[in-house]
């Protein structure tokens, strides 16, 4: 069975759809992590640590 073919019946089957669904949503969770990270997490860690700032550091 040929690439093209198995790509066909994935196609056709719906998994497509779900993953582009998949690859969307993983990309929003991933931006609201960074979110929350930045604006609430390291704030807390910075002052735990005697008011670092941790912008600078990579």
């Amino acid at each position: 069975m040929s690439f093209l073919e198995e790509f066909k019946s994935f196609a056709v089957k719906g998994h497509v759809i779900d993953l582009a669904v998949g690859v969307i949503i993983g990309g929003a969770f991933g931006k609201i992590v960074d979110s929350v990270v930045g604006d609430l997490v390291m704030p807390l860690v910075s002052r735990a640590f005697g008011g670092l700032d941790f912008s600078n550091y990579y």
